[in-house]
């Protein structure tokens, strides 16, 4: 019986076309999830989930490519790629006018409203460890099992379930001192 998975990896060596293009169709959604659950930017989350791709076909091209886990070396790179784009906008911060100016008084209050808990959000998961935001991100973005996140984060399922509870519980803390 034919394992797709090691199929997907010697056609990668070989940089088969079809084969890239079928990992591209497979695996595109989940890394573009897990990016947009992070970063809450579309257009950012699609370039960053692209941007993954590139450097799959780079390491491969340079015969240092995934040996077996490829859903999770494409998640760990988005995770790197991630890290940097998040330090260089901490550096740099931009902030984008509202779109709808023009609309109604109080479409706009909702609107503002969101974009302060989506802003909240940002800030308290900002302040969590590295494990703890890709567990968060995991979990709740992606909706993995607990055996999921843990074979993609390289641990046992009760050391999972303690970092998403101290996450949790983090998160719950920083909320709540916010203003």
């Amino acid at each position: 019986m034919p394992n797709p998975v090691s199929d997907d990896l010697e056609g990668l060596k070989r940089l088969d076309a079809h084969t890239v293009s079928a990992i591209y169709d497979r695996y595109f959604p989940d890394v573009y999830r897990y990016v947009r659950f992070r970063l809450n930017d579309d257009r950012q989350a699609e370039d960053i989930a692209s941007d993954v791709f590139v450097r799959l076909l780079e390491a491969a091209r340079a015969g240092r490519g995934p040996e077996t886990n490829l859903k999770a070396w494409l998640l760990a790179t988005a995770s790197h790629i991630l890290t940097d784009h998040l330090r260089k906008s901490y550096r740099r911060p931009e902030s984008e006018l509202p779109e709808d100016l023009a609309d109604e008084f109080h479409s706009l209050t909702i609107n503002l409203e969101n974009k302060e808990q989506a802003r909240r959000l940002k800030t308290a998961l900002s302040n969590l460890t590295g494990e703890q935001q890709i567990v968060i991100a995991l979990r709740f973005g992606q909706a993995y099992s607990l055996e999921e996140t843990a074979l993609l984060m390289k641990k046992n399922a009760n050391a999972i379930k303690q970092l998403q509870f101290r996450a949790l519980a983090a998160l719950n803390r920083f909320l709540s001192e916010m203003p």
